[in-house]
């Protein structure tokens, strides 16, 4: 093969490719660039490399470049709907190069109707929690509260399972234990986990604080956070855009 055959045999007209997606993986998309994918039956070297365990061969897969906890919320109560188990769930250093997350999830089940049913839930679940995703041109803020914490908010930030879990993040760092210093302040909660540059993240610019309690007292904890977290990243110099509608 001469050279300008190879290429002529390597290239590829994209454009010819439909953004509409027809592939059987593909479940959907939605706001903070989160895609939904199944795997209806995982090659079984593949599995055994990704260290998920060898019980389910029907995946689903969810990821974004932007956000965590609300994507991980929206997880956590699709696979309470559904009978399905979250099999990992970890942070990339990503976020579209501001100061958090993304995320990539998988979860597992016997059956890929019931996976696709859960990745269907939290596409649909990750558009409302985005309402509590705030960006700007100097940092970001995000919250997310539960009634009923569930496998998915333990795995990732160690929430108590069936105790209502709350969740806030602040970027720059500082903003985040100011804010969590407030909630603490607050309220009478727990601490379920503390996470900042060097501890629990992927080197990301923030500080994280998650906690468990009573219902009222936590929900009351993050929007003593919320609020305060709103008027220090405001007072950098812009307002921030918030890709949906806050719900708390």
């Amino acid at each position: 093969m001469n050279i300008r055959t190879e290429r002529s045999f390597l290239m590829i007209d994209v454009k010819s490719i439909s953004t509409h997606c027809t592939r059987t993986e593909f479940v959907g998309t939605t706001v903070l660039d989160t895609i939904g994918l199944v795997i209806s039956g995982i090659d079984d070297t593949l599995l055994k490399e990704m260290n998920v365990g060898t019980r389910y061969h029907a995946l689903g897969l969810f990821s974004s470049r932007t956000g965590a906890a609300g994507q991980i919320t929206a997880i956590d109560d699709a696979v309470k709907a559904t009978n399905t188990d979250v099999l990992s769930i970890e942070f990339p250093r990503d976020t579209k190069g501001w100061g958090g997350h993304g995320n990539y999830i998988v979860i597992g089940g016997n059956d890929v109707s019931d996976v696709r049913h859960a990745i269907e839930l939290a596409l649909e679940l990750t558009k409302k929690n985005a309402g509590e995703l705030y960006i700007s041109e100097s940092g970001h803020l995000e919250f997310t509260y539960s009634a009923s914490a569930g496998a998915a908010l333990q795995n990732a930030f160690h929430a108590v399972p069936g105790e209502a879990f709350g969740f806030m993040a602040g970027s720059p760092a500082a903003i985040g234990l100011v804010m969590a210093d407030t909630a603490m302040k607050a309220s009478a909660v727990n601490i379920t986990c503390y996470m900042t540059p060097s501890i629990g993240t992927s080197h990301s610019n923030e500080v994280i604080l998650g906690i468990s309690g009573d219902a009222s007292a936590v929900k009351a904890a993050v929007l003593e956070a919320r609020q305060v977290g709103l008027e220090l990243l405001i007072g950098m110099g812009s307002y921030p855009e918030i890709p949906g509608t806050p719900y708390l």
